[in-house]
């Protein structure tokens, strides 16, 4: 697996100045529409696509290119 540059995200805005993530449910459990490359994206864009005309909101696919490593979670040793 390739090391992940950016990131892809469908996002909707539910009010001024709320935007967030949506998730859909799958045979697999809830999946937020977010993804690494432009295969992935274009796989979930159909979920996207549900969201906007359920909803009736806009669904906007924005990218995120600036990576800052946070933080480190290390396994547990028993």
């Amino acid at each position: 697996m390739p090391l992940i540059t950016e990131m892809f995200a469908f996002v909707v805005e539910e009010s001024p100045g709320e935007e967030g993530i949506p998730a859909v449910h799958t045979e697999r459990g809830w999946m937020p529409l977010v993804g690494a490359d432009m295969t992935r994206v274009d796989s979930i864009r159909g979920h996207a696509q549900r969201v906007a005309d359920e909803s009736g909101l806009d669904v906007r696919l924005v990218r995120f290119s600036v990576i800052e490593e946070v933080e480190i979670i290390k396994p547990r040793r028993n």
